[in-house]
C-alpha cells in the first residue's frame, strides 16, 4: 500500500512538474500605443515680421458696438511704434511684451477717439494670423464710473 501511494504521489509530481511549451505572448499588443502627437507650437513672432504699416480696425464688444480705424506703424526693434488716427497726432506705442507667437504694446494716455476729452490708455495684445495682425485691445478710461473700461477686437492688413 505504501508503494502505491508513493507511485500515485511520483505520478502527480512528474504530471506538475511537466511543462507545456507556450506560445510567445504577443508583445505589441501588451504595449500601450503612442500617445497622439502635440500639435506643433507656433513659430516664434519676432519684431521684423510685423514691421511696416497696418491698416487697423478695432470694434468695441457689446450690442452698441463702434468702430475706430488708424494705421499702426512698427519697426523691426522696440522703438518708433506708433498708432497714427486720422487728423490727429501719432501716439506712440510701447513694445510691453514678446512671448511666443503675440506681441503686447501700450499706448497713452492720449485723447480718446471714442470719449471726446477723456483721457485713454490702451494695451492690446496681437499676433499674425493668416497675413493678418489680429487681436484684442482693452481702453482704461480715466472716469470714475462703471464705463471706465472697454474691450475692443482688432484686425489689421499690412499697407501695400
Amino acid at each position: 500500500m505504501r508503494h502505491a501511494a508513493l507511485c500515485s504521489c511520483l505520478a502527480v509530481l512528474v504530471a506538475c512538474a511537466k511543462t507545456e511549451k507556450q506560445p510567445a505572448a504577443d508583445t505589441a499588443a501588451a504595449t500601450p500605443a503612442a500617445a497622439p502627437a502635440a500639435p506643433a507650437a507656433p513659430a516664434a513672432l519676432s519684431l521684423a515680421n510685423l514691421a511696416g504699416t497696418w491698416a487697423v480696425q478695432a470694434t468695441t464688444e457689446g450690442p452698441k458696438s463702434t468702430t475706430v480705424r488708424f494705421d499702426m506703424v512698427a519697426t523691426a526693434d522696440t522703438s518708433g511704434w506708433t498708432i497714427n488716427f486720422p487728423n490727429r497726432k501719432p501716439v506712440p506705442a510701447r513694445i510691453i511684451a514678446i512671448a511666443g507667437d503675440s506681441v503686447v504694446t501700450e499706448a497713452g494716455p492720449y485723447e480718446s477717439v471714442i470719449r471726446k476729452g477723456v483721457q485713454v490708455t490702451t494695451r492690446s495684445t496681437m499676433r499674425l494670423q493668416d497675413g493678418k495682425l489680429v487681436g484684442t485691445t482693452v481702453a482704461h478710461y480715466a472716469t470714475s464710473g462703471p464705463d471706465s473700461v472697454v474691450s475692443l477686437k482688432m484686425e489689421g492688413t499690412r499697407a501695400p
